[in-house]
């Protein structure tokens, strides 16, 4: 591949993990319940996709899609389970705790495979395992305000997003034969299925007011978000290193947590920050631990 080519890969790697980054704060300012927002953001993905794949030539794949049906729909419907954790997390407490506690996801993914897969946890990664289980507890605040001034249920979501997403990576792991676009239009429409009686069900007493302004991001969060981000996401990762997604892919968190602070106001402690570094550094490092040079 030439140098322009794979500086051209890396932008846009790097575009998509930044606008993933900016959902936390976006998601502030939506007048609308979060379920709601996880459930348009599944539909209006999905169509965004199909569009992109039309304009890019691409085909939807029947056969791919039914061959792989069972682990789509199951990876989808983690997916839908991943977000509504993840953005009720982001109403509860800051946007900087949440997107932080969410991303010890690869953290879980190590714990959870010798159990799955036989692999052995290296000491390195033990290592990483209780550097990050130290930053959970420095971020959640428990540290510098007391259990009792925690809002346990809102440090509670964003641990259970990482937790499922689990599910999502073991499902991808059994895919065969299917493209990403192909794999992403299924378990965004699985997403939004899975939430829909969720949504009716919290809201079956409620009478929600749409305004303007949460109409548009709601739209936003969708095309761009959801679609724009993950076409740029598809077409860079071929073309990265695992090393290098490990390592750009850690901007996601650091997008959000500057989000916080400066749109948001939510300012971090001196605790708060020490457990950012060291979740983000013990996430990154146990990524990047006997990786390959290249993603098939």
């Amino acid at each position: 591949m030439s140098n322009a080519n794979s500086k051209v890969n890396t932008l846009k790697y790097i575009l998509a993990v930044v606008i993933y980054g900016t959902i936390g704060p976006i998601l502030r300012f939506i007048n609308l319940p979060s379920e709601l927002v996880v459930f348009s953001r599944g539909v209006i993905g999905t169509l965004s996709i199909l569009v992109f794949m039309k304009i890019l030539g691409r085909k939807v794949d029947l056969k791919a899609i039914k061959s792989n049906l069972r682990p789509l729909i199951l990876s989808g419907f983690f997916l839908g389970l991943n977000w509504v954790f993840l953005f009720a997390a982001y109403v509860r407490i800051s946007v900087a705790v949440a997107s932080l506690l969410n991303y010890t996801a690869p953290i879980m993914v190590v714990i959870v495979a010798p159990f799955l897969y036989k692999e052995r946890i290296r000491p390195i990664k033990a290592i990483c395992i209780i550097t990050a289980f130290i930053g959970v507890v420095l971020t959640s605040g428990i540290v510098s305000v007391g259990i009792g001034n925690v809002d346990l249920i809102g440090i509670t979501l964003p641990v259970l997003a990482a937790l499922v997403f689990v599910g999502i990576v073991i499902c991808n792991k059994s895919l065969k034969g299917i493209d990403s676009y192909n794999k992403a239009i299924v378990q965004l429409a699985a997403s939004a299925v899975t939430v829909f009686p969720y949504v009716l069900y919290n809201n079956r007493d409620k009478s929600i007011e749409f305004d303007l302004r949460s109409i548009l991001l709601v739209l936003l969060l969708g095309a761009v978000h959801t679609g724009v981000a993950y076409c740029l996401y598809f077409e860079s990762l071929g073309a990265l290193s695992v090393q290098s997604i490990a390592v750009l892919g850690y901007l996601e968190p650091v997008v959000s947590v500057l989000g916080s602070v400066f749109v948001l106001h939510q300012s971090l402690d001196l605790y708060g920050w020490i457990g950012a570094i060291l979740i983000i550094f013990s996430s990154a490092a146990s990524e990047l631990i006997g990786s390959k040079k290249t993603i098939n």
